[in-house]
């Protein structure tokens, strides 16, 4: 069986799971869940990375990972490395301790990560661990939903920036559509070639992104596109800066989070932007 390609690129944002090796618990008590909640900690710092939600289940384990500096295999190497010794002393263990490799879905932030959220920390529920998902306590879900302190590890706002705009607390009803999604359909229905969750623009995007300056030769040629302009060009051609962030996301060169980073806003709100602006055709300051 072929391997799923690994894209890394600036800015992607992942689903993660590792399972252990031949279907074995990975976690044996809580305090290996504490351990290895300290070993991801220390590598989102160490790689930059950005965590909006993870869930550790007996087996295995899922993370919402971004992954600013296209890191993603190096950071994974040393997650699952450091905990897999770790592990092994406690338990006076040798040998594997997970399933081969890593598994990561690259993700549509925009389209899917609120939906992935609710996936993530609803899976003790449907493998009938516990009834709700507050009653979990080793995923994001209480954190998220304001009912436990934020740990370092987490970056819970882009989540709930998705309720902000309502006068209810973005946690309450974060909570509520948590809840409403225990009888949605999975969203893996919509897989794409077993890595991408997203729309095939966003695949598009994400072979361009990988890619980098050169041409990628699994894409058709009527779909490879020139450098793009820089950030900085691109926003001096344009009025507003939605205007400017509408046309930088257009090109297929930057990613939310790229843009984001240049124009000081977070990712979500770019992707915000996007949506509401691409009605309409940006205005140019200059022919």
């Amino acid at each position: 069986m072929v391997r799923p390609l690994r894209i890394e690129y600036e800015g992607a944002l992942y689903h993660v799971t590792s399972r252990g090796n031949h279907k074995n618990d990975i976690f044996v008590d809580d305090e290996d869940r504490q351990i290895f909640l300290r070993i991801l900690s220390n590598t989102i710092i160490d790689k930059g990375w950005i965590c909006y939600g993870y869930c550790l289940m007996s087996n295995h384990y899922h993370l919402i990972i971004e992954t600013p500096h296209a890191n993603l295999s190096k950071g994974m190497r040393q997650l699952n490395g450091i905990y897999t010794q770790t592990s092994n002393r406690r338990h006076d263990r040798v040998g594997h301790l997970f399933q081969g490799r890593y598994k990561a879905i690259l993700v549509d932030a925009d389209a899917y990560l609120l939906e992935l959220s609710r996936y993530v920390v609803l899976n003790p529920v449907r493998a009938g661990m516990v009834s709700e998902a507050s009653q979990w306590q080793w995923s994001s879900y209480r954190a998220v939903a304001g009912l436990d302190p934020t740990p370092s590890l987490l970056t819970p706002e882009p989540v709930l920036s998705y309720f902000s705009e309502q006068n209810t607390p973005p946690q309450q009803l974060y909570a509520a559509f948590v809840a409403e999604g225990v009888s949605k359909k999975s969203i893996w229905s919509e897989l794409r070639q077993q890595i991408y969750l997203g729309h095939d623009d966003f695949v598009l995007d994400a072979h361009h992104k990988a890619s980098g300056s050169s041409y990628d030769s699994n894409i058709p040629k009527v779909q490879q596109l020139p450098p793009a302009k820089s950030l900085s060009e691109i926003a001096e051609l344009y009025e507003g800066r939605d205007d400017a962030i509408v046309a930088a996301y257009q090109t297929g060169a930057y990613s939310y989070s790229q843009i984001g980073l240049y124009f000081n806003i977070h990712f979500t709100t770019v992707g915000r932007i996007v949506r509401k602006q691409r009605v309409n055709s940006p205005r140019k300051m200059h022919q």
